[in-house]
Order: C-alpha cells, then sequence, then structure tokens
C-alpha cells in the first residue's frame, strides 16, 4: 500500500495528496496518518513542500468534511422524528431525546467540530451530525479547516522531520488510535448503561 500511495504521489503530486485525503475523509480505506508523514517525508525527497503538502490535504479534508456535512443533512431532525415515531420503542428512543441531542450539538456543536478533527475515526463522523443539526455551514467550514490544519501540519511536520523513519511515526499514531477506540468504546457503553437506567 504504501508503494502504491508513493508512486500515486510522485504521479499527481499536490493533487494526488488532495484526492487521497479527500477519499480517505469520505470513505476511510487509508489512515491519513499514513498519507500525511509519507507526504512529510516526500517534501524531502522531491520538488513537494511543507506547505504545498499542508494545503493540498487541507483542502482535501475539508471538501470530504463537507461532503459528509451534505449528507448529514439529508438526515435533519424532522426525517430523525419520523424514524423514532416508526422505530422508537423498538430503538427505546423518544423524539424528547432527538431534541436534547439536537439541542446538545446546537450549544457545543463548533467545538465538538473543531477537536473532533483532532480524534482518529471521529474525524470524519463528526460531519454527518453537523450536517443533521444544521450547524452554520460557515461555522463549520471554519472550526473544521482549523481542526484540520492542526492535525495536518503536525504529522507533515513530524514526516518531514523524521525523514525515512515516517513509518515509526504511524506505529505512534496506531497505539494513539487504538488508546483513543477504546476510550470512545467505554464512553459509549458507560453511555448506555446511564440511558437505559435512567429510562427505567
Amino acid at each position: 500500500m504504501e508503494a502504491w500511495i508513493t508512486d500515486w504521489m510522485n504521479q499527481f503530486g499536490y493533487l494526488g495528496v488532495f484526492l487521497l485525503i479527500l477519499i480517505e475523509n469520505v470513505f476511510p480505506p487509508i489512515p491519513s496518518e499514513v498519507i500525511l508523514t509519507l507526504g512529510g517525508f516526500m517534501t524531502t525527497t522531491t520538488m513537494m513542500t511543507k506547505l504545498g503538502i499542508i494545503v493540498a490535504s487541507t483542502s482535501g479534508s475539508v471538501v470530504g468534511a463537507a461532503i459528509l456535512y451534505w449528507i448529514g443533512s439529508l438526515l435533519d431532525v424532522e426525517r430523525l422524528e419520523k424514524i423514532v415515531q416508526k422505530y422508537g420503542k423498538i430503538l427505546r428512543l423518544s423524539i424528547k431525546d432527538v431534541h436534547k441531542a439536537d439541542a446538545w450539538f446546537d450549544k457545543y456543536g463548533v467545538w465538538a467540530v473543531f477537536f473532533g478533527r483532532l480524534v482518529p475515526l471521529v474525524r470524519s463522523l463528526i460531519s454527518i451530525p453537523a450536517g443533521m443539526s444544521n450547524m452554520k455551514f460557515g461555522l463549520f467550514l471554519l472550526f473544521t479547516t482549523l481542526g484540520t490544519l492542526i492535525w495536518n501540519t503536525v504529522l507533515v511536520s513530524v514526516g518531514a522531520a523524521v525523514g525515512e523513519n515516517w513509518n515509526e511515526i504511524v506505529g505512534y499514531m496506531d497505539i494513539y488510535s487504538n488508546i483513543v477506540y477504546v476510550i470512545l468504546a467505554i464512553i459509549g457503553v458507560a453511555f448506555l448503561v446511564w440511558y437505559f437506567k435512567k429510562r427505567d
């Protein structure tokens, strides 16, 4: 896979970085950590620059996030209400729950988007509830861009700094991702336990 990514980026340059990151955001077959750290390393062996990689990757991320935001907007609160009316008893959800979740995202959504862009897995998925809650698109783009810019700048810079050892960074990022997944799973289980106890 690394050889394929390298060939793609060598052949298409910044456009290749843009497309890889865009695809990774919408259909994540390749972790962005691999693309970004490899991109950083390639600034030491090709004519590409760190700034160019950061701009191309951030643009790809934002376009991908905008696509997921649009998908989320198709499933707005009114449609969720209809789903809950139909399947609420099975899912143990009420329309009130939908409104509470929507109100929470209205209040904290911009920060959820910003910090979400710094968390593996959540990075892409956070765009969907932003669209569902009809967050102002300008605000969504601003905080998505800021969070993405930080993530991309750090990984590209680290990849450039460590050079041929960029693979080691990917290994550390895998550990970071696994820790995050475990934490998210624990939070998810704790929330479900609390939610169902509250309902009983």
